[in-house]
């Protein structure tokens, strides 16, 4: 059955009983609210040819530059990393160096109040085999959720993104990977929230284009989570063929109406989302994009619980899309578009119904069968 048919009903009634706490308690007592999240990808651990050596071939964000997004004000980063360097064979332990460089990294982005979401940077391959396929079956995937899952459980500040991007596969083909990765994590006994992305690089522009077997909007509707605490992960840049890889942003009229028509979807059957990606170059057009699509999202936090820029990360040089500072310490012009649109100066703008709507699941209670932690 469409789940538009079966759960808007409890994910509403999971964002009324997430705004009771607050009133119920009043200052005594009570938890902060959380803040929407707004920052940036810290990209490096995903670079280069495999396996590789870490500082040869990857590299992942020093804590000058993890310091840099907090100084900002930033209060969230997308970790890329590979599958495959984690996890060198399908079904295999964890690698100890690989695991232990991410772990430091998630270790330094928290020490500075930096919440993580862990980003498998590999568009559903594991090296040039799809997920589903014989190569790499659906429970590779799932397995690898198994093992990293439990690191983390119970963190509200990590979140679990299960793939970046992916492509070359059909919704139909990936709702499995994406059941299985999530049944995967809660019997894990992690709770944590997981963003789940679609096909076609996970585009708004590409939400409801037809695909065999039914567009992200009609196949995403199949994701089952028996805690219930999961957003979509989604991307959106505004380039001319929306690709983040032209020099000019002549569509970001088309990229905004894109988010808009997403967020419909997201209001009518009572979801919620995250930006994982949007950026720019610094041409004129692109940097009032940039500021247009944060605008866009800050102005729907009970949809949108925020946003991360494209990107940030040590090794960029000049990648025209980059808000790492030069080498010199001159900023970006992206990150001066981006830095007002970070600041909450208002409790209307501290405030994210949307964030909170994910933890509903607390307030209800599990459902029979739910491995949440006692």
């Amino acid at each position: 059955m469409p789940r538009a048919d079966r759960r808007p009903a409890p994910r509403a009634m999971a964002l009324a009983l997430a705004l009771v706490p607050a009133l119920a308690l009043g200052s005594a007592g009570a938890a902060p609210a959380r803040e929407c999240l707004r920052g940036a990808n810290a990209a490096g651990g995903e670079f280069g040819p495999l396996p590789g050596r870490h500082g040869q071939t990857h590299l992942y964000p020093s804590e000058a530059t993890l310091a840099y997004l907090a100084g900002k004000g930033m209060n969230v980063v997308r970790l890329p990393f590979r599958w495959e360097r984690l996890q060198p064979t399908p079904f295999g332990r964890l690698d100890d160096t690989e695991l232990t460089l991410l772990r430091a990294s998630v270790d330094t982005a928290a020490a500075l109040g930096l919440t993580v979401i862990l980003d498998p940077h590999n568009y559903a391959r594991y090296g040039e085999a799809m997920i589903g396929s014989q190569a790499v079956p659906v429970e590779a995937f799932a397995d690898f959720w198994r093992r990293l899952a439990p690191l983390y459980a119970g963190r509200d500040d990590i979140v679990y993104l299960l793939m970046n991007e992916p492509q070359s596969i059909t919704a139909r083909a990936w709702l499995p990977a994406v059941n299985a990765a999530i049944a995967a994590i809660r019997a894990a006994g992690a709770d944590n929230l997981i963003l789940v992305p679609g096909t076609i690089w996970t585009g708004a522009s590409h939400w409801f284009e037809d695909q065999d077997g039914g567009s992200n909007a009609e196949v995403l509707m199949g994701v089952e989570d028996p805690l219930d605490h999961y957003a979509f992960d989604v991307h959106q840049y505004m380039d001319r063929d929306f690709s983040g890889t032209n020099a000019d942003c002549p569509r970001v009229a088309d990229a905004l109406a894109a988010l808009d028509r997403v967020t419909g979807w997201l209001a009518r059957t009572g979801n919620r989302a995250f930006l994982g990606e949007f950026g720019g170059t610094s041409s004129p057009d692109c940097l009032a994009g940039i500021a247009a699509m944060a605008a866009f999202v800050n102005a729907r936090p009970d949809t949108w619980f925020g946003w991360a820029y494209w990107a940030a990360g040590d090794w960029w040089g000049d990648y025209p899309l980059s808000i790492q500072p030069e080498a010199d310490g001159t900023e970006r012009p992206q990150m001066a578009a981006l830095e007002p649109l970070v600041a909450r100066l208002t409790a209307a703008e501290r405030a994210c119904p949307a964030l909170e709507a994910t933890a509903g699941w607390q307030l209800r209670g599990p459902k029979e069968g739910d491995n949440a932690r006692p």
